[in-house]
């Protein structure tokens, strides 16, 4: 395949520059070392009225990191899977587990047993971090899995000693929000970061191209696979984003709303790695779903920079409290995780006064491989390609087609992932020979260079920003004693962005509710169908394949 018709953005806002260096900094600890010594005494992250310094995560994860070499069997290369929301203890385990020389493996705090366990068992993790409130299903998990022990940390671990307990007991006790475990089957984070201050953290060197970070995704197959992140992966990308953000961002100086999950690649980027790399402060919100508390939080804070996605804008724009807050330092919003509306975005800017740039990415490339440039940015388009990044529109026979075609966006950078963890086969049919990652969205390459997807070649529904798979809904499905076949789908919502639904055949009528209850015992919230339609038969292809595109756009 010739690749004379790939394309590379050059004619970048003033102030961006076309060529970034992936070799910056060898490893994400070299270049965390470099900034908690710079910035020591600026804020680095804040949850529930508390700060840390640099200095302090510093010394923190150096605590954590000191315990895993000194007090278990654990060595460099081997996986941590850290299960925590947005609460102080994630960027201290984070950074600690790398500057061990482990390999974090981000999970889901709402995963269910069975998800949980796929993911423990594929990426063979030896212990892992997990908030409070998941602690029980870990234990269950536990036996069935190599993890070989639970750290457990409660919400408000970081806190002062009268806050911490008021806040922890009103979360176990009153809002019943912590299950009973067996605490005696795992260890303590406070008495972990405690065992870890007798000992000397020694460094460790990873390398270049050595995977730091296991990410798990659907792909588009629905089978969750770990997108093998390396130094160069997280770095590159770090140094891509940071050139669009400094159009609108200053060195140390920022306070950026983090809304959005730190254990999805979307979050873990920004506020993990550019933001380390600026000297900036990241507000974790550890339940942006709770609205009221959300608003209170910002209600104490000059925040100039705000990370969310569709759902997000739209919720907090209906709700008068937001209306209120004042916006008049907020500088940057940024927008990702899925499509955004041209009615939330008017929303957003009518609300805060205040655009919102898009981007667009995917976990196998760390996530970002386009955004819209601050004072430059377009309307339904998904911006320009990342400095450093080559994007390729191919057609069905993956021939490349000129600019101003629709067809597969292919993308190759520093920031395309290693590959698939213990996964041979799929990394192959992800990523070529020559490093394009075939992303699965069917795109047009406008003639100024910014980028428009004007469809999904992938099956994939995105509810509020997660990837949902279909296959993985009728798997779980099929298991239903009365479900014949079924096909789930993504339809419109104007409160999720999509909704998963379902059109089954089966032997007897069935309720919705059963059906949602069904699911619930085996699925995430977000990915659980809340529309089902019954049917006689289904549409299949003349193989026997079912099509979805037929139940999804019924025209075509």
């Amino acid at each position: 395949m010739t690749e004379a018709q790939f394309y590379r953005h050059q004619n970048y806002p003033q102030g961006m520059k076309a060529i970034i260096n992936p070799e910056s900094f060898v490893t994400v600890t070299d270049l965390f070392e470099a900034k908690v010594t710079r910035f020591g005494n600026l804020p680095a992250f804040s949850c529930m009225g508390t700060t840390i310094t640099y200095s302090e995560l510093d010394r923190l994860s150096s605590q954590f990191a000191a315990y895993l070499q000194f007090e278990t069997d654990l060595v460099p290369g081997d996986r941590i899977a850290l299960q925590i929301p947005n609460i102080l203890q994630y960027p201290i385990a984070a950074w600690g587990a790398l500057r061990a020389g482990l390999i974090i493996v981000n999970t889901n705090p709402l995963y269910t047993e069975r998800e949980l366990e796929h993911q423990l068992n594929d990426s063979g993790a030896k212990a892992m971090v997990v908030y409070a409130g998941m602690a029980a299903t870990a234990l269950k998990v536990q036996p069935k899995t190599p993890v070989e022990r639970i750290i457990v940390t409660e919400i408000a671990d970081m806190h002062s000693p009268l806050k911490r307990i008021l806040i922890n007991n009103v979360v176990k006790h009153i809002k019943k929000m912590v299950p009973a475990y067996d605490a005696t089957a795992t260890e303590s984070f406070r008495q972990v970061l405690s065992a870890g201050s007798y000992h000397k953290f020694k460094p460790v060197h990873t390398g270049h191209d050595d995977p730091i970070v296991l990410q798990y995704t659907g792909g588009t197959t629905g089978v969750a696979k770990g997108a093998m992140l390396t130094n160069r992966n997280l770095i590159g990308n770090m140094m891509q984003c940071y050139e669009f953000f400094k159009l609108s961002l200053n060195e140390g100086e920022e306070t950026l709303v983090t809304p959005l999950p730190l254990y999805h690649i979307y979050a873990f980027t920004v506020h993990c790695m550019v933001l380390m790399y600026t000297g900036n402060h990241s507000l974790l919100i550890p339940n942006p779903r709770d609205i009221p508390g959300f608003v209170k939080a910002l209600q104490q804070t000059r925040f100039t920079g705000f990370v969310g996605l569709n759902t997000l804008f739209v919720a907090l724009c209906s709700n008068e409290d937001f209306k209120k807050l004042d916006f008049s330092s907020l500088k940057l919003t940024i927008s990702g995780g899925m499509a955004l509306t041209k009615a939330a975005a008017d929303q957003w800017q009518q609300v805060t006064g205040c655009s919102i740039n898009e981007g667009y990415g995917m976990t196998e490339s760390s996530p970002v491989i386009s955004f819209n440039p601050p004072g430059a940015s377009q309307v339904d388009s998904i911006g320009i390609p990342a400095p450093g990044t080559d994007v390729m529109i191919v057609d069905d026979d993956e021939k490349p087609l000129p600019m101003g075609e629709a067809g597969e966006l292919w993308v190759r950078g520093p920031q395309v992932m290693k590959g698939y963890w213990n996964r041979p086969g799929d990394t192959k049919k992800t990523i070529t020979a020559e490093g394009w990652l075939k992303t699965g969205d069917v795109a047009v390459l406008q003639p100024d260079g910014y980028l428009k997807i004007v469809d999904r070649k992938k099956d994939m529904i995105v509810v509020s920003g997660f990837n949902v798979y279909p296959n993985e809904i009728e798997e779980v499905l099929a298991g239903h004693p009365d479900i014949i076949e079924c096909a789930a789908v993504g339809v419109p919502d104007a409160k999720t962005g999509e909704a998963v639904k379902v059109y089954y055949v089966s032997k007897s009528d069935i309720a919705d509710d059963d059906l949602i209850k069904f699911c619930r015992k085996e699925m995430t919230a977000y990915k659980v169908p809340r529309l089902y339609e019954r049917k006689d038969e289904l549409p299949k292809t003349n193989v026997g394949k079912v099509l979805r595109r037929e139940l999804r756009d019924p025209a075509q």
